[in-house]
């Protein structure tokens, strides 16, 4: 098998992600040699301020030196990375900052990409193993909820309709789940809560203008809010990649667990064995983007694929 290594990192709103991998274009297989995730939190009050703060951006551009020395250790050149950067920096009044410090760190110009090419990534990345399963009912309509935004994307083995949409689990939480002194409500009230459903039900209502939600024959739900929503489900005592990856979620069961996390405390939150700390002030407004989505779309079940934007990513750069 002739192995290509490339690395690619997806810089969100709430967190920074690197991959590093084999890659066999023929096959189209991927073997992780690294992957890895950090909270960076770099949309830390952007939809307030409209800036990067800076403590968000040191942590960010910490993180980005970690990288570096690990991308570097197998042998990736920068020809063989590519850096993609969503909603926080699109949206930040000072993002020359933040793309100089990554030039500076890794060697590379960080794409500042839309909405619609972050869901064609993300596409690719969570249905690339997919579609070569006949009994997955089609088409495919990828759900990505990041920090800032979220994406929906319908297609088979190429995008049809795509739509971004501003309710990412980071900006939400900001928005509705936040107390006058910056605290995140604990649990929120009756009227936070409406506030947060009608502000998800406004931009599902947004998204369906371009993209047919009720089409969906498989939906396929990405990033951390899924796959933690899908690690409390299952009751794994840790989180575990292998055992959350295309575990497929009863929409009821989806609905358990966000009763759950919208009516326990930080400290409940935080218990959770398979619960990454910087996941607990937001997963709230993640979990229920999830479930508001499903009853939009009505499906009764989600497929969570721990394949996303990183992989569409690394695919992308050996395509180039």
């Amino acid at each position: 098998m002739s192995l290509t290594t490339a690395a690619a990192i997806d810089c969100g709103t709430n967190s920074i992600r690197l991959l590093v991998a084999d890659a066999d274009p023929e096959t189209g297989q991927l073997v992780d040699r690294v992957r890895r995730m950090e909270i960076v939190r770099l949309g830390q009050g952007v939809d307030r301020t409209g800036r990067l703060a800076p403590e968000a951006l040191a942590r960010t551009l910490a993180a980005c030196r970690d990288y570096a020395e690990a991308i570097a250790a197998h042998g990736v050149t920068p020809d063989r990375l590519r850096f993609v950067a969503t909603s926080a920096s699109r949206d930040a009044e000072n993002r020359d900052d933040f793309v100089r410090g990554v030039k500076e760190i890794l060697g590379v110009v960080p794409e500042v990409i839309t909405g619609d090419e972050e869901a064609a990534l993300s596409f690719t990345g969570a249905t690339r193993e997919l579609a070569g399963r006949p009994e997955v009912a089609r088409p495919f309509l990828v759900m990505d909820i990041g920090g800032g935004s979220t994406e929906f994307v319908l297609g088979e083995r190429r995008v049809t309709a795509a739509r971004s949409v501003d309710i990412g689990c980071v900006r939400l939480t900001e928005r509705h789940l936040t107390t006058a002194d910056g605290a995140v409500a604990d649990p929120p009230g009756p009227e936070a809560l409406a506030a947060l459903t009608a502000d998800i039900d406004a931009a599902l209502e947004l998204a369906a203008e371009r993209v047919p939600l009720e089409r969906a024959g498989t939906l396929v739900g990405l990033a951390g809010s899924v796959t933690t929503v899908a690690a409390m489900a299952l009751e794994l005592p840790e989180y575990d990649p292998a055992a959350i990856h295309h575990a497929v979620l009863e929409r009821e069961k989806v609905r358990e667990v966000v009763d759950w996390l919208l009516s326990a405390t930080h400290a409940e939150r935080a218990a959770v064995p398979s619960m990454h700390p910087g996941r607990v002030d937001v997963i709230g407004a993640g979990a229920l983007v999830l479930l508001r989505a499903m009853e939009r779309a009505d499906v009764a079940r989600v497929t969570v694929s721990e394949h996303d934007i990183l992989d569409g990513l690394l695919w992308s750069v050996l395509a180039r």
